[in-house]
């Protein structure tokens, strides 16, 4: 039956990801749970995104969220001009088939069908690639993964891999610029995990968006960057960054506790004798502190903290710090500094590095 509603066209490859203060909240016995509480993020062609956070986080929410899998209680998910929680539920599910390719974790992967046959049927309901190229377009996908002599085996007759290998080509039959995998390795060995993960950088530097929920670190580390969740809320990635050694509620109290500035080149973040209210965490950019006495400069980038020593040690600055470029911090609450310093090993950590002299 033809599909008669007007769908948005398929994006461009250089079309991004918006999700602005999504909300989702559950309906149970005990009352409304929720699961996410004003989610801000953005994703953008060429970008490789791991999705991380303990079991219960709100990670596979998220990813329900953006293939238009669920709708949000409150907020907006836009994928180029394409607002997906405004689209009916046919419209949607067509729109996912033509736009999105989705990963599972336990591969989907239809029995009855051999790997090539699992590949083609996206292109025979979507109808986007010619009937007289599909074939040959699949062949060729599983060729990309390594399975060009497996293309006739059913999905039992092959390992765990190989159906997951099978299942990113099949995520990919209609040349979708967006790719959502929720925990595509957690059922795999770690070669296995790997070789999946290589797939993904290569999709990623052709342009295409790729989001990897993982709950395995390392393979974390392999992506571009990370959207770290606790308790249905999004840790500023700076925080995280700079300040490994707290645990996921610690990092999301200072993400709480923190407000940005913004400085131009050349801005005055410090000064010598200053008390300072609290603590800096460098979000972008470069600034340069000038001890006092030395007057020696020491350049610090992205990620790294500023006045732990003074603000601990309850002195006033030793150092003039300023931007060397448009740069940004985040200002993070003494007070709260001082616990989390209190009941972490932050202390001990931060005094490691030697390079803070304010």
């Amino acid at each position: 039956m033809a599909v008669t509603s007007a769908l948005p066209q398929v994006p461009h490859m250089g079309e991004s990801i918006r999700m602005r203060k999504i909300v989702k909240k559950f309906k149970t016995v005990a009352g409304d749970v929720t699961v996410l509480k004003g989610v801000d993020a953005e994703f953008h062609p060429g970008e490789f995104v791991g999705v991380v956070g303990k079991s219960g986080s709100g990670k596979s929410t998220l990813v329900n969220m953006l293939t238009g899998i669920d709708k949000p209680t409150s907020g907006e998910v836009q994928i180029g001009d394409t607002l997906v929680h405004k689209l009916s539920e046919s419209d949607r599910s067509r729109w996912r088939g033509l736009n999105l390719g989705i990963v599972f974790q336990f591969y989907q992967l239809l029995p009855v069908l051999s790997l090539l046959e699992n590949t083609m049927l996206p292109m025979d309901i979507a109808g986007k690639i010619p009937p007289t190229e599909r074939e040959s377009r699949a062949l060729d996908l599983l060729r990309q993964v390594g399975l060009e002599h497996d293309v006739h085996k059913l999905p039992a007759a092959v390992s765990g891999g190989q159906q997951q290998a099978a299942a990113i080509a099949r995520a990919l039959a209609n040349d979708p610029p967006f790719i959502i995998a929720d925990e595509p390795t957690g059922n795999l060995d770690s070669r296995t995990a790997e070789s999946i993960f290589g797939i993904f950088e290569g999709l990623a530097a052709q342009g295409k968006t790729i989001l990897v929920v993982t709950h395995d670190p390392q393979l974390a580390q392999r992506t571009s960057r990370t959207l770290l969740l606790c308790d249905g809320e999004v840790i500023h990635p700076a925080v995280a960054a700079a300040l490994p050694w707290l645990s996921h509620p610690q990092m999301l109290r200072a993400t709480h506790h923190s407000r940005p500035i913004h400085l131009d080149a050349g801005q005055s973040l410090a000064k010598t004798g200053e008390t300072l209210e609290g603590v800096f965490v460098i979000v972008s950019g470069t600034l340069e502190q000038t001890h006092a006495d030395s007057g020696e400069p020491l350049r610090l980038g992205a990620n790294r903290i500023l006045g732990h020593n003074a603000f601990l040690m309850g002195r006033p600055a030793r150092a003039e710090v300023a931007a060397v470029e448009p740069s940004e911090v985040l200002l993070l609450d003494g007070a709260v500094y001082q616990d989390l310093a209190a009941h972490s090993s932050l202390r001990a950590e931060l005094a490691k590095t030697g390079e803070d002299w304010l």
